[in-house]
């Protein structure tokens, strides 16, 4: 198999989010055969952390007028600095398993985009890699302990080069560009795989405390609203249930089911914008949604 790269943009190594990222960087480093890593920027701890772990740090990164590293500038170095035909964009909070190169190995076409649901689970401990048995003891932790994120979530992200050479100057951190990422692969026509069954991907919990203002810096702050506008608009945000296959241990299918099929129907605008009636056939499907989901959520605040 073609040599991996795996890179992350890290938040400062401190406090819980130093043992976080660690135990996220360190599970990239023991993948089988071995991944290149990279880590973007100059946070506090990250030169320290690369050296540390093992991993190749490199500090230059464009950033926005905040002073806050852009997602387009790692993807643009990424595959400037390395030599692999393959790629992965993690974020630093995310544990990757052996279940990840194997079923990387299984998705032949190129070129693609991999994506898929997370697992949260608290961890708060550092993990001892030198136990052996740390990768069955963390599943298993995970079978007991874990919770399936909503498909919305998009953490990490798997390509082939060339792919996203090209991307508005979004910035990490922020909403609205992982869906982007979703929505440029299959406005390009490459097939988008949701790997949720083949792949365990492990996030770790954490609070928002680095932001400013929390959790709300991070969904509508200024920064946010700059990539919602450069996204250009909630229709375009397009996640996991938009994959035009399924990745499972047993195999790569076409994807189908009626959760799909509706997302198919609402996103047609976006994706062909040359239907003519059919694409306004689908607006007006799509506010007729908005208002029985409208309905829907008062009825269900008058039940309490």
């Amino acid at each position: 198999m073609t040599m991996l790269t795996v890179f992350t943009i890290p938040k400062a190594f401190k406090g819980p989010i130093r043992t976080i990222q660690f135990n996220a960087i360190e599970s990239w480093l023991r993948l089988k055969p071995p991944c290149e890593v990279l880590l973007f920027g100059n946070e506090e701890g990250t030169a320290e952390a690369a050296s540390q772990l093992g991993a190749r740090h490199i500090p230059e990164i464009e950033c926005s007028e905040y002073g806050t590293p852009l997602v387009s500038s790692a993807f643009h170095l990424a595959q400037k600095l390395s030599n692999s035909d393959l790629f992965c964009y993690a974020n630093a909070d995310m544990i990757l398993l052996s279940d990840f190169v194997i079923s990387m190995s299984r998705v032949e076409e190129k070129p693609f985009l991999v994506v898929g649901r997370r697992w949260d689970v608290n961890i708060e401990d550092s993990i001892d890699f030198s136990d052996p048995s740390w990768e069955p003891k963390l599943l298993e932790h995970v079978r007991l302990n874990g919770v399936l994120h909503r498909p919305q979530g998009l953490d990490y992200f798997v390509f082939s080069r060339g792919l996203f050479e090209e991307m508005p100057p979004f910035v990490v951190g922020r909403v609205g560009w992982d869906n982007w990422m979703v929505l440029h692969a299959r406005l390009s026509r490459v097939p988008v795989v949701d790997a949720t069954r083949a792949i365990t991907a492990i996030h770790q919990n954490h609070d928002y405390s680095h932001l400013p203002e929390g959790e709300v810096t991070m969904r509508r702050g200024i920064e946010a609203q700059h990539n919602l506008e450069l996204l250009g608009g909630r229709y375009r945000a397009l996640d996991v249930r938009d994959a035009t296959h399924i990745l499972t241990p047993a195999g790569i299918r076409t994807a189908g089911g009626p959760m799909r099929l509706r997302r198919r129907i609402e996103t047609l605008p976006e994706l062909y914008p040359n239907l003519g009636p059919l694409a306004r056939i689908t607006i007006a499907f799509r506010a007729v949604l908005d208002v029985i989901l409208f309905i829907k959520s008062k009825l269900n605040r008058k039940s309490y």
